[in-house]
């Protein structure tokens, strides 16, 4: 008997996204299993129960999905998901804190075609402004613009010294 495809989506706010519960019905899950208020030190427990309950066949129609609005924190629990997998017992995995890595890719993949368009150039050696840049969103523009070679500022509208400190923690990491 074909296992039934689910996803368990960890999130450390005290309620999983309703949008992330959507995308994954409308993605075509059979279970959707919701854990808030989950901590960074839970993960690795909280996957290996995930991989080990279905075996090697059932992994292949299990996920993960890591939310939250943390950018910083939905890298971590990425790793620690990353880690606690005991090959062959491994799952797909997605994360997208406030669904700023899929709409931050999809933004700087937009500029990229528009400056290939219409000015037969790329985001490289480009000089980016990331309005709003303290937020995940802004902040994953900016890592992915960065990542693209293009010379990136983030701005803030309360104050210089958020956005200076935004920059800078990423800047580190990316």
């Amino acid at each position: 008997m074909e296992k039934r495809s689910i996803i368990h989506m960890l999130d450390p706010m005290p309620h999983v996204s309703p949008f992330d519960i959507n995308m994954a019905v409308d993605t075509g899950f059979e279970v959707i299993v919701p854990y808030p208020h989950v901590k960074l030190e839970e993960i690795n427990g909280l996957v290996q129960d995930t991989i080990f309950s279905r075996g090697p066949g059932g992994v292949k129609r299990t996920a993960i999905f890591l939310g939250g609005r943390d950018i910083g924190l939905a890298l971590e629990m990425l790793e620690a998901a990353k880690n606690a997998m005991v090959p062959p017992f491994e799952v797909s995995i997605l994360t997208d804190p406030s669904g700023a890595f899929t709409t931050a890719a999809a933004l700087v993949a937009c500029v990229e075609k528009e400056l290939k368009a219409k000015h037969e150039t790329e985001l490289k050696g480009c000089r980016a402004v990331v309005f709003g840049g303290t937020g995940p969103m802004g902040i994953a523009t900016g890592i992915i613009a960065a990542l693209a070679g293009a010379d990136t500022h983030l701005v803030d509208h309360l104050s210089i010294d958020t956005a200076l400190e935004k920059a800078n923690e990423y800047k580190l990491k990316a």
